[in-house]
């Protein structure tokens, strides 16, 4: 574990440097046919690269197809998905910047409209597909019934987001984070909310986080040695009998007996009935925990908007690196803005420069 650390003091994890600790975090843009990356994920991601952060990590990429949120999701589920994949990876490293990826399942929460309209499920006649979950339980009572998963079916699953990783590495990024987060699928089999099955993968502890242990040790199988393997958890369900932190400190032991590096604290998803008390900072408490207790990086994420608030949380040792999203979205230069309003020297890309003049 490294010692706290200012907010553009730069990180090494595995093989891999990072030039400060900021991070974009994964973001779905609800602009892909059939999976494929195109020209709009290529300027969202690309321009954050320029933009001075550290890491940049595309969106949820689903390993199957029936795993996609929106039939407008990013995807990995076939070979011929490589090729604008590499192309966003290439440009990343280019700027400096260390190119990763988000490998999901969206589970029960698939097969839905984009957010912008309305998020609702897609019935099979306008296109919508039948979704999987570790037990036969809608997100809402009002969405499809999803079907439930046989012990049959789950390696298949593993083996999914394995290949992903395969494909992910012949692409050229550098970094991959599981998401086993905000109710989708492996988060799903974590919380008692979603998972009531009475098999190895259900019930105890053990059960409910088997699922995700495969995943992660079949990830770090399958992806090089030296490149860091991030897994994005939610650290709370935000409801009485729910996952909680309790719970995530002990999976985040697991996870780093699996080869995890680093511990991406989020929270919420799984029940429409939470009550979140969002405010900024709301959720480093679970990043500190998990780093303090458990000895692997933890990344904070979570309305960060003010330099000086992520430097503090760097500096105070509550988590190694923060992960930013829509005050990226607002504002794809923040870290070369944060730098300059911290007094520290920025990355700035050489045809930049005279916009960002070197402070005296």
């Amino acid at each position: 574990m490294e010692p706290s650390a200012h907010l553009f003091a730069p990180l090494t994890i595995r093989g891999v440097r990072f030039r400060n600790r900021i991070a974009v975090a994964p973001m779905s843009q609800y602009s892909s046919e059939d999976g494929f990356a195109g020209d709009w994920h290529l300027e969202h991601l690309g321009s954050r690269a320029v933009g001075g952060a550290a890491a940049v990590i595309g969106e949820a990429a689903a390993v199957e197809p029936r795993g996609r949120i929106s039939p407008n999701d990013l995807g990995i589920w076939k070979d011929e998905h490589i090729g604008g994949l590499a192309r966003i990876a290439r440009f990343v490293k280019q700027q400096g910047a260390v190119p990763g990826i988000q490998l999901a399942h969206a589970g029960r929460k698939a097969s839905t409209e984009p957010p912008w309209k309305g998020g609702s499920a897609i019935p099979p006649e306008a296109g919508g597909w039948q979704t999987v979950a570790p037990s036969a339980i809608p997100f809402r009572p009002s969405d499809p019934v999803p079907a439930e998963l046989n012990t049959a079916e789950i390696p298949g699953i593993v083996e999914a987001f394995a290949r992903a990783a395969r494909w992910a590495r012949e692409a050229g990024f550098e970094l991959l984070e599981i998401h086993a987060a905000h109710g989708y699928l492996l988060h799903q089999f974590l919380s008692p909310l979603s998972n009531r099955r009475r098999d190895g993968y259900g019930g105890s502890f053990d059960g409910r986080t088997r699922i995700v242990c495969q995943v992660a040790s079949a990830v770090r199988a399958a992806w090089p040695e030296t490149f860091p393997l991030f897994v994005r958890i939610s650290a709370t369900d935000w409801v009485d009998g729910g996952w909680n932190l309790d719970d995530s400190v002990q999976l985040s032991r697991r996870l780093r007996e699996c080869g995890v590096d680093l511990v991406d604290c989020s929270s919420g998803g799984t029940s429409p009935d939470a009550r979140i008390p969002a405010a900024p900072g709301y959720q480093i408490p679970f990043a500190e925990r998990i780093r303090r207790e458990c000895g692997v990086l933890t990344g904070a994420v979570g309305l960060i908007t003010d330099a000086e608030q992520a430097d503090a949380i760097l500096r105070g040792g509550q988590a190694d690196l923060v992960l930013l999203a829509r005050e990226l979205l607002r504002s794809p230069y923040w870290p070369l803005h944060a730098a300059r309003k911290l007094g520290r020297e920025a990355d700035v890309p050489i045809p930049y420069l005279r916009a960002f003049p070197k402070q005296r």
